[in-house]
């Protein structure tokens, strides 16, 4: 899970990069993440990979379809909330997720996940300031609360699938489904990309497989409560790589919603 995270940070790194000398529309770069999971998955399970039951078996289908609709729900709360602000509460899928996994899981909600995932969000707030000076609720909110329970079905969903379906079709879902979701408007709304900007979102794509896939892998053996809570470790991530990168700084209250990050998931992970 914890080399998820990594592949995660990379594949949001690159985009931003990519975002300093060419703009993508969302549907575009979305399509080509997807394209570069299909490549990944015939890549390394060709023989485990299982096509047909995409389209029939209901729960693989419900995981693609929502996890496709919650990729560009999260992409449209950053347009509309902005980066902070969207990314917060589209986190807190790691709660939702965790009590939904208690209800049809029937796994634990300790005091330490709980005491861990109220940490980490706390400094998740302050890290990306997502309640700073002129923030106010709007219908964006919702939507981000939305997509937020989207990823806890999702992640509950690939618990359930793992007793059934192998790492590389539960995957092949969300690629599947997401191509069609957002193939039909990036298609009507063609846009000419550079070789350079290709290059970086076809390497930012592969980022974002690895991630995708290592996650689900990595729910096989972990509880929802405490994969979801180590992939809190993402914008910590870019956060560091902003300071790497792009010579961004923190400031002291952004610095302590780093230490809480990872006091939590440090405590959360290492707890026995």
């Amino acid at each position: 899970m914890i080399a998820s995270a990594a592949f995660f940070t990379g594949n949001v790194l690159l985009v931003r990069a990519l975002g300093t000398f060419e703009s993508v529309n969302v549907w575009l770069a979305s399509c080509v993440r997807f394209a570069a999971g299909m490549v990944v998955i015939y890549s390394l399970y060709r023989r485990e990979f299982q096509f047909r039951r995409l389209f029939t078996t209901p729960k693989l289908i419900g995981r693609g379809v929502v996890g496709g609709a919650s990729v560009y729900g999260f992409y449209l709360t950053i347009v509309h909330l902005g980066a902070g602000r969207a990314t917060f509460i589209n986190n807190t899928y790691v709660i939702f997720g965790a009590l939904m996994a208690v209800w049809v899981l029937g796994e634990r909600f300790s005091i330490a996940l709980a005491l861990g995932s109220t940490a980490a969000l706390g400094g998740l707030a302050l890290l990306t300031n997502a309640f700073g000076a002129g923030s106010h609720a709007n219908l964006y909110d919702l939507v981000a609360v939305a997509t937020a329970l989207a990823a806890a079905y999702v992640v509950v969903t690939i618990r359930q699938l793992h007793a059934t379906d192998h790492t590389s079709t539960i995957f092949a879902a969300q690629c599947v489904y997401g191509l069609l979701i957002c193939g039909i408007p990036a298609a009507t709304h063609p846009q000419s990309v550079s070789p350079a900007g290709w290059g970086v979102m076809i390497v930012a794509g592969l980022f974002a497989s690895l991630g995708q896939i290592t996650m689900t892998r990595a729910f096989r053996d972990l509880p929802v409560a405490e994969g979801s809570l180590l992939q809190m470790l993402v914008p910590l991530g870019i956060a560091v790589g902003g300071t790497l990168f792009f010579g961004e700084h923190f400031s002291r209250h952004e610095l302590l919603g780093a230490a809480l990050i990872l006091a939590g998931t440090t405590f959360t992970a290492f707890r026995r």
